[in-house]
């Protein structure tokens, strides 16, 4: 997944003045993408074989879940962000998207929760990380051993994090090459290893471990086992950040939609038969969150013969998920810098380093991924520890998606006349078709978060539970107090944001926009909101 907009480089408004956040301006030269290049763009984004083994539980039932989370929220969530992208093309991102419609302590909210989910997620990852790892070692059976450790998996998770936390201090360049690098040869190479090797298994008289008496339709009474089907909706996070290139297609009407769908058959694809890969080879019951696709490849090519290229992939993930946690530090707390200028974040948080990282708001982020990564002593195993953090991503990552449908719906209400490059299809049917689909499946998938699995032993379900809703509570909770706590002196003379449309205008958020139909506020329109956003 991804689950940060990438930081763009500010851009001058009209005015002379510089956004305090990535995005695009109004009058930059029009780049082009292709159908493909779109789809090929919302793939990369999305894939990851970190999830697998969590559906793998459920064999061939599997394929429901992922075509149910398409239908829930791939597909609805792409038409949306890719309507805002389009509309709202000043800086800002989703904390313009949110702001637009109901005010600026509702975006730094989102700002903050999109930063949050990032956070969360590094000790899941990184606990990923430390399990392949551990699998680059002869035997199996140290492996699981080593894996299954608490104190071991606790120390590379620092290790790591940190490591690579002083090295973004030294700036991006070198962070951005092993990412790229990182995603070649630890995700697309071994995810489609996994597939070919599950494929030519079957074919050659593998025995299949998947069961096949049972229902391929789920069992909604039992609510306990549907649970890690709500984590494929994190899997499928990151749509945010590819649809600010919406515009940039030469017709997102009629291509986007394509291009989504391209995306999403591709997708599908790699989870199903990546999924199933493991199943074939993995007895139900032995299914582990964290070591069951380490140990598939190991099974997978002793079925060919030569076990020992299982620990050369265990080796390939571990580099992806460095290569990930190196670029991905940075990146969303450079939102948040940029939008903290606006006077969201005191003074001693929005300081640079000579390399122009910021380091300041980077400690803090240490300092909270070191004390989510200690539930690893309080929950009775890695596997419960990682399904801990993995709910608390999933559940931030919901509140946040849920905003911006909402934020959706009432801009198609307050600023209907705005010019959009793409608009959802289907007219005022497709608006209340995608937010009712969408918002939906969100809220069941968040309820659902906060039960405890029935596949896995997550200690007591009363610990399991108060850890994950105090966590949320005081997650979200958060963004709310530090914007009561602001003051005007928070505010960077030398990065001004671009008004949103409603501070142009002299209205309020809710309500509903005058202006004539692809209104383009004048100059002096805009130097006014500025003025006043100053005296403010």
């Amino acid at each position: 997944m991804a689950t940060s907009d990438k930081p763009a480089t500010p851009s001058v408004t009209s005015t002379g003045k510089v956004p305090s956040a990535g995005g695009k301006s109004g009058g930059a030269k029009k780049a082009t993408v292709t159908m493909i290049g779109m789809a090929i763009m919302i793939v990369t984004t999305i894939l990851s074989l970190r999830g697998l083994s969590s559906q793998a539980e459920y064999g061939y039932t599997s394929i429901f879940w992922y075509v149910l989370s398409a239908i829930l929220f791939l597909i609805p969530f792409s038409l949306v962000c890719a309507e805002l992208a389009s509309t709202y093309t000043k800086s800002g991102g989703l904390f313009r998207w949110v702001s637009e419609a109901f005010g600026a302590r509702w975006g730094w909210a989102a700002m903050y929760l999109e930063w949050m989910t990032v956070v969360i997620w590094f000790p899941s990852v990184l606990m990923f990380g430390a399990v392949s790892l551990a699998y680059v070692f002869w035997p199996e059976t140290f492996d699981t051993h080593l894996a299954s450790n608490t104190i071991y998996t606790l120390i590379i998770v620092l290790a790591v994090y940190w490591l690579s936390t002083f090295n973004c201090f030294r700036g991006m360049r070198n962070a951005n090459k092993l990412s790229t690098l990182g995603g070649l040869f630890g995700t697309i190479i071994p995810g489609a290893i996994l597939i070919i090797l599950g494929i030519v298994y079957i074919c050659t008289g593998g025995e299949n471990f998947i069961p096949t008496d049972r229902s391929f339709w789920p069992d909604f009474t039992k609510y306990s086992t549907i649970v890690l089907a709500a984590s494929i909706f994190l899997f499928y996070g990151g749509m945010e950040m590819q649809a600010v290139h919406v515009n940039s297609m030469q017709n997102p009407q009629r291509d986007f939609p394509r291009a989504a769908l391209v995306a999403v058959v591709i997708i599908l694809a790699v989870f199903i038969l990546g999924t199933l890969a493991i199943g074939f080879v993995m007895p139900e019951k032995e299914i582990n969150l964290l070591q069951s696709l380490l140990v598939a490849y190991n099974s997978l090519w002793a079925h060919l013969g030569c076990p020992w290229l299982g620990n050369v992939l265990a080796l390939f993930v571990t580099f992806g998920v460095i290569g990930q946690v190196s670029v991905i530090i940075a990146g969303p707390s450079t939102g948040i810098l940029a939008v903290g200028k606006a006077g969201y974040l005191p003074h001693s948080l929005q300081k640079v380093n000579k390399n122009g990282v910021q380091t300041n708001i980077l400690w803090v982020q240490g300092l909270i991924v070191t004390i989510l990564a200690l539930v690893l002593i309080v929950l009775p195993s890695v596997q419960s520890a990682y399904q801990v953090m993995s709910q608390m991503a999933t559940v931030t990552y919901l509140v946040l998606v849920i905003m911006i449908y909402c934020a959706f719906f009432r801009l198609r209400h307050t600023e209907s006349k705005v010019r959009r490059g793409y608009r959802v299809p289907g007219g005022n049917f497709g608006k209340w078709l995608v937010t009712l689909v969408g918002v939906g499946g969100a809220v069941a998938a968040l309820v659902l978060s906060f039960l405890p699995p029935g596949q896995i032993n997550t200690g007591s379900p009363v610990v399991y539970i108060a850890i994950l809703l105090i966590g949320s509570i005081i997650i979200v909770a958060i963004p709310f107090i530090i914007y009561a706590k602001r003051k005007p002196s928070w505010h960077d003379a030398n990065s001004d944001f671009y008004p949103f449309n409603w501070m142009i205008e002299g209205r309020k958020p809710d309500e509903v926009s005058k202006w004539p139909e692809n209104y383009v506020p004048t100059q002096d329109e805009i130097e006014k909101a500025f003025k006043e956003e100053d005296q403010s």
